[in-house]
């Protein structure tokens, strides 16, 4: 495998300009004084309470997400392009979702294949010819980024649901100033505090045209038993907003009510961390206990505003990710800013026959996998794995694509032996009100711990780092 870029080091050991004064201050730092801090942090961590819950695992039902105090830190000149190229992206995933569920221009063009589309579990026909305000489909984006050189970044996966993690960003924050209030004297941070207002901003400006000049909003949660709970309660305290179950809507005469002290309240805007399916017991699962019965009909009668959209499934799928290039270039005419990862789809026979002649060396992922999980990493894996996954892919090659396996980029994080370089990855936020896409300056950078994993999902053991964009 390739070396993997080191962001503080470079390709041949000379430090990167952005990590001059980290180097100097990690100079003067005693060892025992950084693994002091370390452990302030992880007491800080357990005593604010930020856990998140791993399904299937009885050991730990609530587990840390280990946090590490060595800041990542990213040029302004870089952040600038990755900014540039995540507005770029996401206005693109918007006219796709739009024309997906109207028109349909394209598919005309044969640009994608119908049943790559219509054969889609997340594709949701009952959006088909439903308008959303403000054709604001992707409210809320997690688009992850990794890097492989000084030069060039790639989008690993787009996640256009309910994307996670934004909580970590701005605690990791919090607990950073906090802990080292001199390493932050010498540099210029830009400041990511201002998400709260940001998102909040940017859902009311989507509200349906009949709302109040004051809209509504309330996060809607699963619950308590969700694994990113913490995540739920956390931002609807930041927002100011109330956090509700489907249990505490109502929905008369095709408009969203919550329950309140002071009786029935109109809600307008949900910024919903429920999934698609278990929205509405009337038009998805008629056994949801989470949803709201008529939520849909009061959506398609436009008096509430869903964020993000029902039916934005289909711009996750990793088969969908791989025309990413395509679609930039037919709804903007641009060409794309933030590469993709050349990627096989296991779909088509061409493809298939390289993976299976290659799978010792490549990473293979299911198309509507997450966290981690059902994926093979070709060059980590038994051969015993391998030909278990040969033998999934004859089955049904729709469900996977290959990618090669990147060397991702490494920043220095405090291990049991000291500084050693870990591989990392970025999930930047990006949010899209009425007439305008912003970004906080930052994101959730998560660190593979085990040396030489590239796993950095914390279902799979990863931790987390604060992410400093240096303000010129």
């Amino acid at each position: 495998m390739a070396v993997a870029f080191d962001e503080m080091n470079g390709p041949d050991g000379t430090l990167r300009p952005a990590y001059r004064e980290l180097a100097r201050w990690l100079k003067e730092t005693p060892p025992d004084a950084l693994e002091y801090r370390r452990q302030e942090a992880e007491l800080l961590f357990r005593r604010i309470g930020i856990t998140f819950a791993v399904y299937g695992d009885a050991e730990a039902q609530e587990r840390l997400i280990p946090f590490d105090v060595i800041p990542r830190i990213i040029s302004a000149k870089e952040w600038a392009i990755l900014e540039k190229g995540l507005k770029q992206r996401v206005r693109a995933l918007n006219m796709f979702l739009r024309d997906i569920y109207h028109g349909r221009d394209i598919l005309r063009a044969n640009i994608i294949p119908d049943d790559l589309i219509f054969q889609n579990p997340v594709f949701r026909p009952e959006m088909n010819g439903q308008d959303v305000p403000h054709d604001v489909y992707v409210h809320i984006a997690g688009i992850d980024i990794v890097r492989v050189n000084p030069e060039e970044f790639f989008v690993l996966e787009d996640n256009a649901r309910t994307p996670s993690g934004v909580s970590y960003m701005l605690e990791n924050r919090e607990i950073m100033m906090r802990l080292f209030p001199d390493l932050f004297a010498r540099h210029r941070v830009a400041p990511v505090e201002k998400y709260p207002d940001e998102l909040l901003s940017a859902l009311r400006s989507v509200a349906p045209l009949g709302a109040s000049a004051e809209p509504t909003v309330a996060l809607m949660t699963p619950g308590v038993y969700n694994s990113a709970y913490y995540e739920h309660s956390f931002l609807a305290d930041k927002l100011g907003i109330e956090l509700v179950e489907g249990r505490d809507l109502i929905v008369k005469n095709d408009e969203v009510f919550m329950r309140t002290t002071e009786g029935l309240k109109r809600v307008d805007v949900i910024y919903r961390r429920v999934d698609d399916d278990f929205l509405d017991p009337l038009t998805f699962r008629p056994d949801s206990a989470l949803g709201v019965p008529g939520l849909m009909s009061a959506y398609a009668a436009g008096n509430v505003t869903l964020a993000n959209a029902v039916g934005t499934g289909i711009a996750d799928d990793k088969a969908v990710y791989s025309y990413m290039p395509e679609i930039v270039k037919f709804y903007l005419g641009e060409e794309p800013i933030l590469k993709n990862v050349p990627t096989w789809r296991c779909r088509e026979p061409k493809d298939l026959s390289y993976v299976l002649d290659h799978l010792s060396e490549l990473v293979v992922k299911e198309v509507h996998g997450s966290g981690g999980y059902g994926m093979l990493i070709g060059p980590a894996a038994t051969k015993a794995t391998i030909e278990a996954f040969r033998d999934k892919l004859k089955r049904e090659p729709e469900g996977f694509i290959a990618q090669p396996t990147l060397a991702l980029s490494t920043c220095p994080t405090c291990t049991e032996s000291g500084l050693a370089p870990r591989h990392v990855d970025l999930r930047p936020f990006v949010l899209t009100g009425s007439n305008h896409v912003t970004i906080v300056p930052g994101g959730l950078t998560r660190v593979a711990l085990k040396e030489g994993s590239l796993v950095v999902n914390s279902s799979q053991g990863g931790g987390t780092k604060d992410t400093w964009i240096l303000d010129e």
